[in-house]
């Protein structure tokens, strides 16, 4: 994009920028809450584009200025002075530019979510399990490292170990935006501790990141809910298997496309507070039905692009972890890494980065700026 347009695009969201701002502080527009969350988060999003765009608009008028002083200029320590500024100036441009251009592509409106997570075991009986378990720590930490909160929503255990499936909501900043690269089947591969023979074993799980709905982004009838309680199974405490704490919710969802009625069955037991399970196993269903009825979007952003890094089949394998060569192989961008302690230890955003960038690249070939 030349210099020009940049800034024509730019003059263009400033007027945005200055209508919204208008917008948020009209009180017909607050008692409108979904409205006004709408327009608080576009308000958020424009406020770095006009911050962005102000800082070079600043640079490009000082490089104007530094140019014409060198070429007119006939003291010597005025013309140094000139070069030295042009000098400074110059290679804080283009980044800049890349900048700008970045938040000129619009944002996944996904991203600023948090995010609900879901691991399966998947083949390889209970190594998968032990294995969900694993990835289930690695997230756990990595999600520690980012000062993010994780609360798990409901789980099953495996017999060896791990986990056949594990539910969790993960809260903090663009968690969404982040998360949403590990989707897909993860595959392992090494000796199980159930394996008495020392042969190495090829497994799997399957990792679903979804973007946590909104209370606003889904109209549900709550009084077409129906609730069953019952006693949560654990161990220890006075109160399990004394008290219904446990919920299980059934929901009736038509397709807005095709009108095809489905049963969701979520079941939340996670804590002894049967209001907060409640609470939960809602915000699942809000997730869910959000999930179903934003698909049409992701397959479309799919479609156009060619690596699928970050939406598409989450039944695709994205991710090989090879114990005995202590290698990491992430499919998608054919990027391996060494480091599989430290990975496992949740020291995963390296290869999240690598698939940022691969993303970004996409979205600036798709955008033709």
């Amino acid at each position: 994009m030349e210099e020009n347009q940049l800034i024509t695009k730019l003059e263009g969201l400033y007027h945005k920028f200055e209508e919204v701002s208008t917008f948020i502080t009209d009180p017909a527009v607050i008692s409108d809450m979904k409205r006004f969350v709408k327009l608080n988060k576009e308000y958020h999003e424009l406020e770095q584009i006009v911050n962005a765009g102000k800082r070079y608009e600043t640079l490009l008028a000082h490089l104007s200025e530094a140019k014409e002083m060198l070429d007119t200029e006939d003291d010597e320590e005025m013309r140094s002075m000139a070069k030295v500024e042009i000098d400074e100036i110059e290679p804080q441009i283009a980044p800049l530019e890349e900048e700008i251009k970045l938040l000129l592509i619009p944002s996944d409106p996904e991203d600023n979510k948090n995010a609900i997570v879901e691991i399966r075991g998947g083949t390889g009986g209970d190594e998968a399990s032990i294995f969900a378990g694993d990835l289930f720590k690695m997230y756990t930490r990595f999600c520690e490292s980012k000062g993010w909160k994780v609360e798990v929503s409901t789980c099953s255990e495996g017999s060896a170990g791990g986990y056949k499936e594990i539910i969790f909501n993960v809260s903090g900043d663009k968690v969404y935006g982040t998360m949403k690269y590990e989707s897909g089947v993860h595959r392992v591969q090494r000796v199980p501790a159930t394996e008495t023979q020392g042969r190495v074993h090829t497994s799997a799980a399957t990792v679903a990141v979804l973007p946590e709905a909104d209370e606003f982004d889904v109209e549900i009838n709550e009084g077409e809910i129906k609730w069953d309680t019952f006693r949560s199974g654990g161990a220890g405490g006075q109160n399990v298997n004394k008290v219904e704490s446990g919920v299980r919710l059934r929901y009736i969802w038509k397709n807005p496309t095709t009108g095809a009625a489905e049963e969701i069955l979520i079941e939340c037991t996670e804590t002894r507070d049967q209001p907060k399970n409640k609470e939960r196993a809602l915000s699942r269903l809000r997730t869910m039905i959000y999930d179903r009825e934003h698909q049409k979007y992701v397959d479309d952003i799919a479609a156009r692009r060619k690596t699928l890094v970050s939406t598409g089949d989450r039944s695709a394998k994205i991710r090989t972890y090879n114990y005995p060569q202590g290698r990491i192989t992430d499919h998608r961008i054919n990027y391996t890494i060494y480091n599989l302690a430290a990975f496992m230890n949740g020291d995963i955003q390296d290869v999240i980065d690598k698939l940022m960038v691969v993303e970004n690249t996409e979205r600036l070939k798709d955008s033709e700026l």
